[in-house]
């Protein structure tokens, strides 16, 4: 994935999956089931949850929309997100519209990418940042806005991880850093 402009702000997860692209690409297209992590309090989002919503398309389309809702320390938060790219079984990608309202990071760019590997699947998870524009988010984005962003990666490639397992050591080929920041 090329850079984007607009996000000055990468990081990105990587893991090898016992899981062929098809299936490992059908299961991370549930939106619900990718971002999981966002609908169960946390550490990472101070004990807040979100609540998700999709349109009729359920994420699984160029153009679907995604809605995000919740409340951190008294704060309303929210979010819409659109499909920006979806190449099944290989690439699918979506950003925010708008400015969100959230805590550590601003408008971001996030996706995953599945290519054939020994064993199976490699999959990257990445997400193209910047950081909120004003205010105490601002100050606390630059604290804690690449551990959040680097979090939410974290996840997505982990949950895969759970679900898949990764391929035999007597596959052909070498691990891969399962975890790196750009």
């Amino acid at each position: 994935m090329d850079a984007d402009p607009r996000f000055a702000l990468h990081h990105r997860s990587e893991v090898l999956l016992a899981v062929d692209p098809a299936r490992l690409f059908a299961h991370l297209d549930d939106h619900r089931r990718l971002s999981s992590h966002m609908e169960k309090p946390s550490l990472m989002t101070a004990g807040a949850s979100m609540r998700i919503e999709t349109d009729d398309r359920h994420g699984q389309a160029l153009g679907s929309v995604i809605r995000m809702t919740g409340r951190v320390l008294g704060m309303r938060l929210s979010l819409e997100e659109v499909v920006t790219a979806y190449e099944p079984p290989r690439h699918k990608a979506w950003e925010t519209v708008g400015e969100p309202r959230l805590l550590v990071i601003g408008g971001y760019r996030m996706g995953f990418e599945i290519d054939q590997a020994p064993g199976g699947s490699r999959l990257v998870v990445f997400i193209d940042y910047r950081l909120p524009a004003k205010g105490l988010s601002l100050l606390l984005g630059r604290v804690l806005g690449g551990a959040y962003a680097a979090w939410c990666t974290r996840r997505m490639a982990e949950d895969a991880r759970a679900v898949f397992g990764v391929p035999s050591p007597t596959s052909k080929g070498r691990p891969l850093d399962e975890h790196r920041q750009d």
